[in-house]
């Protein structure tokens, strides 16, 4: 049995790779990641979740996914060796041109800068392990790589400039804080483009994909009762911000609260939490730039807090600031850390 673990980027080409993968392998484990750091720190959880399956299966047969992102020859190098360490075999596809020095050194390296990333997967899983004999795939894959390599010719490119829109579009869910949720959403809308496009005739798919990104929105958070969108998104999200409080919880002047990380609809998303979880008392979300939002039920002015944590304010229950000299992380567990050490510092506290 092969095991597949599957790094891939954050739009729709390397969303559009994992897609596929998930259709053939299992077990399969997907992450993802943007360009820069993220990628080795990703690398780096991938091996690290290799060791811990290794205690388990010392001889599973173990391949490392690279699709859609370029690595240097120095990070090939680290690679490679990692890999061999753990018994792992390496494949990487992509199409970015930034990588052809690596890809003429390293073998597991594949480069064609003439297919999307999505494109060469899915003809080297239809070459390697006969994926997809009946086609089904055949036009989504087609739609992604008119429109990823720009290919304003292909019948597909309407359709294709649809579904960029839709995965750029499809923030409802912080990956940082929940990949695998926003992971399953946005291959959840890959899915439902497919059907549309398998249903509708080629020129009207792009309107009737349109009409019906709503609903196909709707449709993934919909837990129970129908509602607006915006509300069943504060819903599903309070559902995950509930299950993981307990590594996400902070704490103020002997105050337990939440930290949330670009999850935005502070008033909508903090108050729900905050009902639900009645042992909390504030809620806080953070965005990339270090601005942060507060909110309350009566149990803490956050105008205080936010006054005296990022010189800020607002009301007792909804207030907001800035911190200072903030450090972004695409790592959690870092970023409440470091968000804890500071409102440690400012309000002159050791955390609860």
């Amino acid at each position: 049995m092969l095991s597949v673990h599957h790094l891939s980027h954050i739009d729709l080409d390397g969303y559009g790779c994992q897609y596929l993968t998930r259709q053939l392998f299992d077990p399969i484990r997907c992450y993802n990641a943007n360009y820069g750091p993220e990628v080795s720190a990703r690398l780096d959880e991938i091996l690290s979740n290799i060791a811990k399956e290794r205690l388990t299966n010392p001889t599973r047969d173990i391949l490392i996914l690279i699709t859609d992102l370029n690595l240097t020859t120095k990070e090939c190098n680290a690679l490679e060796k990692r890999a061999a360490e753990s018994g792992a075999k390496l494949q990487l596809l992509d199409h970015h041109g930034t990588g052809a020095s690596a890809a003429e050194r390293f073998g597991w390296y594949f480069l064609d800068t003439s297919r999307s990333a999505t494109k060469i997967t899915y003809d080297w899983l239809r070459e390697h392990y006969g994926f997809d004999p009946e086609g089904r795939n055949k036009k989504i894959v087609e739609a992604i790589d008119a429109i990823d390599i720009w290919r304003e010719e292909s019948p597909y490119f309407p359709y294709g400039k649809v579904l960029l829109g839709m995965i750029s579009g499809a923030r409802e869910i912080n990956r940082i804080l929940f990949p695998d949720e926003d992971r399953a959403y946005k291959l959840s809308l890959i899915d439902s483009a497919r059907r549309i496009l398998d249903e509708a005739p080629l020129p009207e798919a792009p309107i009737h994909l349109d009409d019906m990104l709503h609903a196909q929105k709707k449709r993934f958070f919909r837990l129970e009762h129908n509602d607006t969108k915006d509300n069943l998104v504060a819903d599903y999200v309070t559902r995950l911000l509930s299950r993981e409080r307990e590594r996400m919880t902070v704490h103020y002047r002997g105050h337990k609260g939440i930290l949330g990380y670009n999850v935005g609809s502070a008033s909508l998303i903090g108050n729900a939490f905050l009902l639900a979880n009645p042992d909390y008392d504030f809620y806080m979300d953070v965005n990339s730039r270090g601005n942060f939002s507060l909110r309350s039920n009566n149990k803490l002015d956050v105008s205080a807090m936010a006054a005296e944590i990022g010189k800020g304010g607002g009301h007792p229950n909804a207030s907001g600031g800035k911190i200072e000299n903030y450090k972004d992380s695409f790592i959690y567990d870092e970023l409440r850390e470091s968000i804890q050490r500071y409102i440690d510092e400012k309000s002159g506290q050791n955390s609860a």
